[in-house]
């Protein structure tokens, strides 16, 4: 199971290097908004490869929907938009050991950490946590990329 977050969702990245590289042959897209939607949903799944399913799940209900179906997590790949819905999947039982920070968008108040990823206080007290939680931190945009952000703290 590969944990990302990544607030443009599913785009080139995801498709091009993320899904290779992990394996995955499922996503599971976790966003309040996008499991809302059916018509977002829909033309979200146009650029995902016929071969790779995708789901979409409310932040609150990840826990329950991997447990009550059963779904097998070594072969997913899971996406945030944000930290915080990261964080409140872990607080509500969904368990993971490493965390990707894909991209954070910069925006006024934001700290740049890196050339993708730019935390507000918000962000960085959400990757605070994971930290004290023993969740391994990977700041890449793509896989072959090196980590950009060492240390984090």
């Amino acid at each position: 199971m590969w944990v990302r977050v990544d607030n443009r969702l599913i785009h080139g990245q995801i498709i091009e290097t993320w899904l290779p590289y992990t394996g995955a042959k499922h996503l599971l897209v976790v966003n309040d908004e996008l499991a809302a939607d059916d018509l977002q949903q829909q033309i979200v799944s146009l650029a995902v490869p016929g071969r790779v399913s995708i789901t979409f799940v409310r932040v609150d209900e990840l826990d329950d929907f991997v447990t009550r179906r059963g779904v097998p997590l070594d072969d997913t790949l899971v996406l945030f938009a944000n930290c915080k819905d990261a964080r409140r999947s872990s607080e509500k039982g969904f368990a993971f050991q490493v965390l990707n920070i894909g991209n954070l968008h910069y925006a006024p108040g934001k700290r740049q950490l890196c050339p993708h990823v730019a935390v507000s206080e918000d962000d960085e007290a959400c990757l605070r946590f994971f930290k004290r939680n023993n969740v391994s931190l990977d700041f890449r945009c793509v896989p072959n990329s090196p980590v950009q952000v060492k240390g984090w703290s």
